[in-house]
């Protein structure tokens, strides 16, 4: 009964990043550019009431971790959060980056490089925390997909706009 009460808090926590992830697609999606002002503003504001409610649910499942698990988390999660800051600076080679730690995390044989150096530290951690750092960077490889896609439809739109602007001239 204890594993599976751990079990079902553990999916709590996953639904809960899973249900701020769908809230914040949905603030952030090209479809929000297409309806009015009006339906948008209470869009958002469904939205940010529903991001608001979903963040004051707490579940925590704790993992018990030695002196030498302890250090590998916090090395991994320094590793993260360095690409991460990093980020807007060259989306690119972030996202490289990222795939290459998700590559050190999982058992299929990978599309990339991996960084050897940051598997070694992922397999010094408790295997719980191990999947909490592959799911991270699934999720922060995800909402990178999903922003280069809101950016080249941007870029479609405005060269678009531009191409008609272009015709009436002519």
């Amino acid at each position: 009964r204890v594993e599976a009460f751990r079990d079902a808090a553990s999916a709590m926590e996953q639904e809960k990043e899973i249900l701020l992830e769908m809230i914040h697609n949905i603030q952030n999606s090209q479809d929000m550019r297409h309806i009015s002002e009006g339906e948008r503003e209470e869009l958002n504001l469904t939205a940010n009431r529903l991001m608001g409610r979903t963040l004051t649910v707490e579940v925590s499942v704790e993992t018990i971790r030695n002196a030498q698990q302890q250090e590998s988390l916090l090395h991994a999660t320094k590793m993260i959060d360095e690409i991460v800051n990093k980020l807007l600076d060259d989306l690119e080679d972030a996202k490289i980056r990222l795939m290459s730690l998700y590559g050190a995390c999982t058992s299929d044989v990978p599309a990339g490089p991996i960084d050897q150096k940051f598997q070694s530290v992922v397999i010094g951690c408790a295997i719980e925390d191990q999947k909490k750092i592959k799911r991270r960077l699934e999720t922060l490889l995800r909402n990178l997909e999903n922003s280069e896609k809101s950016i080249t439809l941007l870029e479609h739109q405005k060269s678009a706009v531009r191409q008609s602007c272009n015709s009436k001239q002519d």
